[in-house]
This record gives structure tokens, sequence and C-alpha cells, in this order.
């Protein structure tokens, strides 16, 4: 297990789409042990593999307590609209306000291949949704309706 490097917006890897997860192994799990670590690291509720340069459809998601790896997630639902205020570890210098539906249900994999599914609304429904656009390039940055720069 290791922290590995975040990239920052600007790199061109975060605007990829990100490859279909076919096989459940060791490297698999290396890689959600390190984005489990670099995640700790950094302090923030969810981390996507091209973050840290991997072009593969793998996230993991940290909230209220509880740790989700999702592999090659699907939205297969959603309803409602809210905006919040969204930062993101690859986007330095400010956060925004986006647009995001109240409540969705997800299809995953977990790390053994095993076929998982999700409820979720409120923030916790923006986490997933904010990690999973990283999977097809996208960025909050680009969904959002106002910026807020940082405090810090």
């Amino acid at each position: 297990m290791a922290i590995r490097n975040i990239i920052k917006m600007g790199d061109p890897l975060l605007r990829k789409k990100c490859k279909v997860v076919d096989a459940f192994d060791s490297r698999l799990h290396m890689l959600l042990d390190d984005l489990k670590d670099t995640l700790h690291y950094a302090e923030g509720l969810g981390l996507a593999a091209p973050q840290v340069g991997v072009l593969k459809r793998v996230c993991i998601v940290e909230y209220e307590g509880n740790s989700y790896e999702l592999v090659n997630p699907v939205v297969v639902k959603t309803s409602g609209k809210c905006v919040d205020n969204e930062g993101c570890l690859s986007v330095v210098g400010f956060r925004g306000l986006v647009e995001r539906p109240e409540k969705i249900d997800l299809e995953y994999y977990d790390r053994n291949g095993v076929k998982r599914f999700l409820h979720a609304e409120g923030y916790f429904a923006r986490v997933f949704l904010h990690e999973i656009d990283h999977l097809d390039g996208i960025l909050f940055a680009d969904k959002m309706i106002k910026k807020i720069p940082d405090e810090d």
C-alpha cells in the first residue's frame, strides 16, 4: 500500500474516459488499497483512479464512517435536484456550487467482482456522482454554477 500523487486540474489524464475493469485481481486490490491510503492522507471524501493517473473505472468513497469501493459503477436511476458546495482534491484554489440529482441508485462491483447495489440521497449521493464523473473525464468545475474561492 502506498500514498500516490494526486494529479491536478490541467493534467490531460483527468479529461480521459476510463476503461472498464475486467480483472478482479491483486493489481486491482493494490489500486483500491492505494486509493484508500491516498484518500486518508489527503483527508477527502472520495478519490477516483484517474486522479492518481490510472485510467480504470475505479473509485472509493468514505462517508459517515463507511467505506465504499466501486468498480465499474453505473448510475441506473436518478431523481430530484439539489444545489450544493463541492470541492475536489484535483482542483486547487476554489470550490463551487453544482446542481446534481438528489437521489441515485447505483450498480457496481466490489473488489472481488461481486455485483452490488446502492441507494444514496443528498450529499451522500453527490459524493458518488462527483467520483463517477471523474471516470468520464468530467470535473465539478465543468458543472459549476458559481465559483467559491477557498478560504485558505
